[in-house]
């Protein structure tokens, strides 16, 4: 039975020395995404797009503030008929361009973020394309909520992956260094 134990712990200790070591890395996963070119790409689309809409709008508001005051100014020397009439007709107005601006803002809004999700489904799959093809056995991902308290520097892959994602560009941080 003793010789048994022996040989058992024998062979485990053999087979716990053959074990691979497991290769891991950890990533920012928001400075992977905020360096990534096509994110930055499109939030500047989606700004200046915002910023358009917004400035149309804001346009079809100064019109509607120019009528209302037009009415303002001659309404004492208009009838109550035509007054209740001019002021119904205001407020259908007031409530088109409200509803403009809501629907128009949602778009952006929906629209920005349908485009900003399929970028970061890209950046996951390319972590894990980046993983398989360069042996790793686990990336960490990093957020703001800190997940990875602590991790070896050499382990952050960070800027490989930014810099594998960007096509080889350095990165801003990088050029900064």
């Amino acid at each position: 039975m003793k010789k048994f134990l022996w040989m058992a712990s024998v062979v485990l200790i053999l087979a716990s020395c053959n074990q691979q070591t497991e290769k891991t890395g950890f990533v920012n996963n928001t400075k992977v995404v905020s360096d990534y070119t096509e994110m930055k790409e499109a939030q500047d689309k989606w700004t200046k797009k915002n910023n358009e809409v917004r400035a149309e709008l804001e346009e079809k508001a100064k019109q509607f503030q120019i009528e209302v005051q037009g009415y303002q100014n001659i309404m004492k020397s208009m009838s109550k008929a035509n007054r209740e009439k001019k002021e119904q007709e205001l407020m259908g107005k007031q409530q088109l361009l409200q509803r403009e601006q809501q629907t128009r803002m949602q778009e952006i809004q929906q629209g920005s973020q349908k485009e900003i999700d399929s970028i970061i489904g890209k950046v996951k799959e390319f972590i894990k394309e980046y993983g398989k093809k360069n042996g790793y056995t686990y990336i960490y991902g990093e957020t703001e909520v800190s997940n990875i308290l602590y991790g070896k520097e050499e382990l952050d892959i960070t800027e490989e992956i930014i810099k594998e994602l960007n096509g080889g560009k350095e990165t801003v941080s990088d050029e900064k260094e």
